[in-house]
């Protein structure tokens, strides 16, 4: 492992269970991203607004923890283009037939005990760690 980072991780996980356990309890609302996001885009939903200001906070706080760090990465840059827009249709598309993503499920279903959130979260470990599997080791020359 060449970029384990525990203590801005473990900082970040503490954060983000507060988060989603303050939302929860003043709104009643889980901190899924995928259901904020669509949420969201809804005009004239209820509770549009806090979703936008979620929104926002993740990108202010990864924006304020950039400059205040210097942290970043450096994204791949020959990563093709169409197996990007596939697997972000394809992550879309597990989102919506999971009802929810990992963020939802593996954060907060799980926080909640929720047996179907457990289901949920195997299926996407599981699936992440076969795909990864086959698109390193199966076509690792070609990605």
């Amino acid at each position: 492992m060449e970029n384990f980072t525990p203590y801005s991780s473990l900082l970040g996980g503490i954060l983000l269970g507060i988060s989603a356990t303050l939302l929860l309890w003043m709104n009643g609302q889980i901190a899924g991203i995928s259901g904020i996001f669509q949420g969201a885009l809804k005009m004239g939903a209820p509770g549009r607004l806090w979703r936008i200001l979620f929104l926002t906070g993740l990108v202010l706080g990864g924006g304020v923890w950039w400059r205040i760090t210097g942290a970043s990465f450096t994204p791949r840059s020959d990563f093709p283009i169409p197996l990007l827009v596939i697997a972000g249709i394809l992550v879309g598309f597990g989102s919506r037939i999971g009802n929810g993503c990992t963020s939802g499920h593996g954060v907060c279903g799980l926080g909640r005990t929720s047996g179907r959130s457990a289901a949920s979260t195997v299926t996407f470990f599981s699936v992440a760690v076969a795909t990864t599997f086959v698109a390193r080791h199966l076509f690792g020359s070609m990605l």
